[in-house]
């Protein structure tokens, strides 16, 4: 062998023994899998009319703004390929008055709780970059919801009715070392609720919103 060969056969030798000893990170039957993420929750709503007394107001609906905030999931791997993760995280969303009545401006300021709950299956656990899918159920808790805008009084509140629905998965882990792995994430979620409101400026009222928000997340992780 010539010498001009030597470095680069050292070089190859070193990448292969890289390459195959970075698999520590992989999955294995009673893993737990815990990554934290910084998740954007793109809207992306369709409402009904608002009902004021009743009576739709034709033309009406209204647009419900997006929020980024940080999101914590863990993970329990049953097989090295099936697992099943919790995502747990809170936002917070304004609802606007659209169409007709887009003048009364945020109508409602709330926060939501949506603990999910995936079956995922990942397609090379012993792989250092580990696609999955995922699908599941999904509850949706509204709180500390305020009237605000053109419809606030004294006395006005809105309820928000609690949703369960289905929400579906793709994401993939990327090892950066034998211990952490970056995490690219993706949730459609099926969210369905109605806004009940008493007391303001228009009386009582209501709106059916249909919520089916995209989650984009990414993040880092670790396996113990």
């Amino acid at each position: 062998m010539t010498n001009h060969f030597k470095p680069a056969l050292a070089a190859a030798t070193l990448l292969t023994l890289g390459l195959t000893s970075f698999n520590v990170a992989a999955y294995e039957a009673g893993d737990w899998v815990v990554r934290g993420r910084l998740i954007h929750v793109d809207t992306n709503e369709d409402t009904s009319t608002i009902r004021v007394g009743g009576v739709s107001q034709a033309g009406s609906g209204v647009d419900v703004t997006s929020d980024t905030v940080p999101e914590l999931d863990i993970t329990y791997m049953w097989t090295p390929h099936w697992g099943t993760e919790l995502i747990l995280g809170t936002t917070q969303h304004t609802v606007d008055g659209s169409g007709t009545l887009n003048s009364l401006g945020g109508i409602i300021d709330a926060k939501v709780l949506p603990p999910t709950l995936t079956l995922q299956y990942h397609f090379k656990p012993n792989s250092n970059i580990r696609p999955y899918a995922g699908v599941g159920i999904n509850y949706t808790h509204f709180y500390s919801e305020k009237v605000t805008g053109g419809l606030d009084a004294p006395s006005a509140k809105v309820k928000m009715d609690a949703s369960w629905g289905l929400a579906f998965q793709a994401g993939v882990d990327v090892d950066i070392n034998d211990s952490w792995f970056v995490n690219f994430d993706l949730k459609y979620i099926d969210i369905d609720t109605t806004a009940h409101f008493t007391n303001t400026t228009v009386g009582a009222a209501a709106v059916d919103v249909d919520l089916q928000p995209w989650v984009f997340g990414i993040g880092i992780g670790t396996t113990f």
